[in-house]
């Protein structure tokens, strides 16, 4: 049956969640994972929910889903060895380093690769299994012909959100919230600027980035026939009652193999909801739709009430066999079986020859059958008695109370598991060399031989661009220089065929190396025989990811541009490290084409569209691979000015980023951080290398 997952961000959280149907329930502890914001637990909450999940055979799944700089994964260590001799029984991962750690920590706690790694093809999947991932939470984009795909073939599980709230941008792949606001999504502490106003003219007057929350209720059983094994509800941050109400829809509908009534599709529209919900990316139909704000609306009271109430009592759903044995001369016994094999027995005391009233079967079955008031269900009681006995009924609660006792602890029981030590690795020594200059096109004209003269160390374009130039790979290796494919960093399988036909072509002109943003993107270029540098959506953000990334036979790795420059210095590099020092930051990538949604057709005929925020500054958006939208920040990074820094950080180069720059401002802009010229940007920033991020 579909395994569904509820989210607990606090104690109370997860009682509803358990109350109300939950298989699984996912939660925080401490400050490494996606929802720092929430309640989450401490040690003693944690210990606690642990127990009451276990005896109600529900599992606990902890989140450790953001990115850690290397005291973090220390500290990180620590908590990983203390929650798998608790019994936790996965962790949800995002950085590789983390992934990396946990398998020395805890060899036997299962992984489970979250959302925030971008997994969205079988590539992506195959990939996580090779990291010994058991479980894949794929993107909230895929459509139901692509999950489909994934599961018939996936050599993992298959997770998949059906309600909750829906991100505009590819999880893992967003830096709206960090670039703009100095607050990481991909460390936990996203502010949600896509849930503000934007416009294409003077005036933020629309939510061009505010998506819908998702429902997929209706397709339940459909998830469940493909393969899915486990349907996830979004909402850590949600209260209680919300997350009773929702799981209880939820479970019910999977429990009966139907669809939600009108009154529970009410019921969850009145929980919450953003102008309704929407199932377009499930449908493969995207477009205007799925767009949708929260407004403004009294709380629910009575249904929060009705919820409340309900999951404030026991419901008992464990079901259980209990058996008693009653016989002449012998001590009367007792046993509890449950439906996980676990076994329970006590004895009490020899019974009396019966002076009027003999002790019938049916008396005793309906006595120890009596587990009101507890999570058990008896499900079947037995007995057998013999003629002309008597003993106390109180004799028989007192030892059916000691064998479910002894049951419940069993079941709360940790499982036995293999502890380790989280070993750094020897520290390497950073480079003393100056950075060579690597370039990242958007466009083939902004390639001149001028800018070839300056004799940067590559020149990188999109897939696309390379597809639309071929004869520009002969002219930059003509010039000594290095040309270089990026990515796209995102595409799914139906679009994998031609993509690696283009590839190969590209290949056998002399194109070979491949700047690579996701674990799909590491499989796809190794396997059509291009060297790998990894890009800035990898999130390199500590030494063990570098690591990682070496022994799966990157040759160089671009860092985490969310780092502080003290942090890039420190890092211990295993082996050669970029870091990005100018250009317009890329925000986002989605999947809703938002210049679709304004031309109400297809609106790429020009390089890029202007989207303004409330304050009026101007966010390029462009096409991007499989149409869909990469939205750019509104200030340029600029470091020129602050070359020791980074020359001095021990990197093997600094990547020079262009975006809406013309071919003579490119060329201006490379001589400047070759020493030459005073070209500075009108409005510029120093992106997060000084300020940081929370």
């Amino acid at each position: 049956m579909l395994e569904l997952l509820s989210p607990a961000g606090s104690p109370e959280a997860v009682r509803a969640a358990v109350q109300s149907g939950a298989d699984a329930i996912y939660l925080g502890y401490g400050n490494f994972n996606a929802r720092r914001n929430a309640v989450n637990f401490d040690e003693a909450a944690l210990q606690e929910a642990v127990q009451y999940c276990h005896l109600r055979g529900v599992k606990v799944y902890l989140t450790l889903n953001t990115l850690l700089n290397d005291r973090e994964l220390t500290q990180a260590a620590k908590l990983v060895d203390q929650v798998s001799q608790m019994g936790v029984d996965a962790l949800l991962v995002q950085d590789l380093g983390v992934a990396r750690m946990c398998r020395q920590v805890a060899p036997d706690l299962p992984l489970h690769a979250s959302t925030q790694m971008t997994i969205h093809s079988l590539d992506g999947a195959k990939a996580a299994a090779d990291l010994g991932m058991t479980r894949v939470v794929v993107s909230r984009e895929l459509s139901r012909d692509q999950i489909a795909y994934l599961c018939d073939r996936s050599p993992v599980e298959i997770e998949c959100f059906v309600h909750g709230a829906l991100c505009m941008c590819y999880s893992g792949q967003c830096f709206f919230s960090s670039v703009i606001g100095g607050r990481s999504g991909n460390r936990g502490m996203c502010a949600q600027p896509c849930r503000l106003n934007y416009g294409w003219g003077q005036t933020a007057d629309k939510p061009l980035l505010s998506l819908k929350d998702m429902s997929l209720a209706k397709h339940l059983q459909e998830l469940e026939e493909m393969g899915v094994a486990c349907a996830k509800i979004e909402g850590r941050m949600k209260r209680p009652e919300y997350v009773a109400v929702v799981t209880k829809v939820y479970a019910t509908a999977i429990r009966e193999h139907r669809d939600p009534t009108p009154g529970e599709q009410q019921a969850l529209a009145h929980a919450f909801s953003r102008q309704g919900f929407t199932d377009g990316y499930f449908m493969d139909k995207t477009g205007r739709h799925m767009f949708g704000i929260r407004e403004k609306t009294p709380v629910p009271t009575k249904l929060f009430a009705a919820a409340k109430g309900d999951y404030s009592k026991e419901h008992p759903m464990v079901p259980v066999k209990l058996y008693a044995l009653v016989a002449a001369g012998e001590p009367v016994q007792i046993a509890v079986e449950d439906e996980d094999g676990h076994v329970a027995k006590a004895e009490g005391p020899v019974p009396e020859a019966a002076r009027k009233i003999s002790l019938a079967r049916e008396q005793v079955e309906e006595q120890i059958g009596k587990t009101g008031g507890t999570p058990y269900r008896c499900e079947r009681a037995l007995a057998q008695v013999d003629p002309g006995l008597s003993l106390p009924l109180s004799v028989l609660n007192g030892l059916r109370r000691t064998v479910l006792d002894d049951l419940t602890a069993q079941r709360i029981a940790p499982p036995e598991r293999r502890q380790g030590a989280y070993h750094p690795g020897v520290r390497y020594e950073n480079r003393k060399t100056e950075p060579v200059l690597t370039l990242s096109l958007h466009k083939a004209d902004q390639c001149s031989k001028e800018l070839l003269d300056c004799h940067p160390h590559s020149v990188s374009l999109p897939l696309d661009e390379w597809i639309a130039h071929p004869e520009l790979v002969e002219t930059i290796l003509r010039a000594g220089v290095e040309p270089a494919l990026v990515m796209p960093r995102v595409f799914w399988d139906r679009e994998r065929s031609e993509m690696e036909l283009r590839l190969r072509q590209l290949h056998a002109l002399g194109l070979e190396t491949a700047y690579v943003s996701t674990l799909a993107g590491i499989r796809v270029a190794q396997r059509n025989d291009y060297h790998c540098r990894g890009d800035f959506g990898l999130g390199v953000y500590n030494a063990q990811s570098i690591r990682e990334y070496k022994r799966m036979g990157l040759t160089s790795v671009v860092l985490s541009f969310e780092q502080r420059m003290a942090q890039i210095r420190d890092l211990s590099k295993a082996m050669d490290c970029e870091a990005i020092v100018y250009g317009r930051l890329p925000l986002m990538i989605t999947e809703n084409c938002i210049i679709h949604n304004r031309f109400n057709g297809c609106g790429c005929q020009s390089d890029f569209q202007r989207m303004v925020d409330r304050k009026g500054a101007y966010f390029p958006v462009a096409r991007a691979f499989g149409c869909r939208n990469e939205i750019f920040n509104s200030r340029k990074l600029f470091l020129a000015d602050k070359a020791k820094d980074y020359e001095h950080a021990g990197l093997w180069g600094v990547r020079l980023l262009f975006t809406t720059e013309n071919g003579k401002e490119c060329l201006r802009v490379v001589r400047r951080y070759q020493g030459e010229g005073t070209y500075a940007p009108n409005e510029f920033t120093r992106g997060l290398y000084y300020r940081g991020v929370d």
